[in-house]
């Protein structure tokens, strides 16, 4: 499939980490999302109902990451994903990038993060 649908840094505060800190406030988040889904009769059509509506996947990551309160970065990547897959049948698979803008480490990194890439089965 070579039609997808892609969303870029769309940035929110959540709680996610193991430190005591971490699970104290929310911190910065950013996430990159690729959906593949056919949207060939979408652009013929000129057609919103024949496509995803991204506000919507939007709205859903970012409910998704501020509802919980996750120990890693994997798991709501995961969880996101999968909740886009149940958003929208039409996606056939669904690649999840999130970092922490702000990681609590002492190295000199401008962010740490975890891609994931799940297809529908």
């Amino acid at each position: 499939m070579s039609d997808v649908i892609e969303l870029r840094s769309l940035r929110c505060s959540a709680v996610v980490g193991v430190l005591p800190e971490e699970r104290e406030r929310a911190q910065p988040l950013e996430f990159d999302l690729d959906l593949a889904r056919p949207f060939e009769a979408a652009a013929f059509n000129d057609d919103i109902t024949e496509t995803t509506n991204y506000a919507s996947v939007l709205a859903l990551v970012v409910r998704v990451a501020t509802e919980g309160r996750y120990l890693l970065l994997e798991t709501l990547a995961y969880r996101v994903a999968y909740e886009i897959l149940d958003l929208d049948p039409e996606v056939r698979s669904v690649s999840v990038t999130l970092r922490k803008m702000r990681p609590p480490v002492l190295e000199d990194v401008a962010t740490v993060g975890v891609r994931c890439t799940v297809h529908r089965k």
